[in-house]
């Protein structure tokens, strides 16, 4: 039998649509990948269900090992996929699996009309840092952002600030032009 270690060395076998049977095993995916908040397990159910067209799951070896939790903003005229949560484990990091399912999303019928790509991530959160530049260039976007949900002005001094990162997709705007 092979090793927890080996067996996430390989790339990603599968990038799957979820399903609502996925959502205990991506909840207990995102407990295991901190600094990840932790919704609960009916709101991951839920992600799988209703916004599935918009979700990942990354599958090694028949193992959940990565998700991605995101949708396209109601009433936006300028087509943003926000992304909520990225989760890939532990023994998988360093792989590039979370920009594969990034790229593997945008590339799915229910972003065709997506022109950018917006999520938040708090100062020190370097990986999330890291994944969303590395998605930049690869889709040879242009990253900005800005504080948006503020410690004080919405967390109540609880939480830290979350950056708004915005990724704006040129080739898929100049398709839509």
């Amino acid at each position: 039998m092979p090793s927890t270690s080996n067996m996430f060395r390989k790339p990603a076998t599968s990038l799957r649509t979820p399903r609502a049977e996925d959502g205990a095993a991506i909840w207990n995916l995102v407990r295991d990948c901190k600094p990840l908040d932790e919704n609960s397990m009916y709101c991951n159910l839920i992600q799988c269900d209703h916004f599935r067209d918009t979700c990942v799951v990354a599958e090694l070896n028949g193992q959940i090992a990565g998700w991605i939790s995101a949708y396209v903003v109601p009433s936006d005229e300028t087509r943003t996929l926000f992304v909520w949560q990225v989760a890939v484990a532990p023994a998988a990091r360093g792989t590039g699996l979370g920009a594969k399912m990034l790229q593997h999303l945008l590339r799915r019928d229910a972003c065709d009309e997506v022109e950018r790509l917006q999520t938040t991530i708090t100062s020190d959160n370097d990986a999330s840092w890291a994944l969303f530049r590395k998605l930049a260039r690869l889709e040879k976007g242009e990253l900005g952002h800005t504080a948006h949900y503020t410690r004080e002005g919405h967390f109540d001094g609880r939480h830290a600030t979350e950056h708004m990162v915005t990724i704006d997709l040129p080739e898929r705007m100049k398709k839509a032009a």
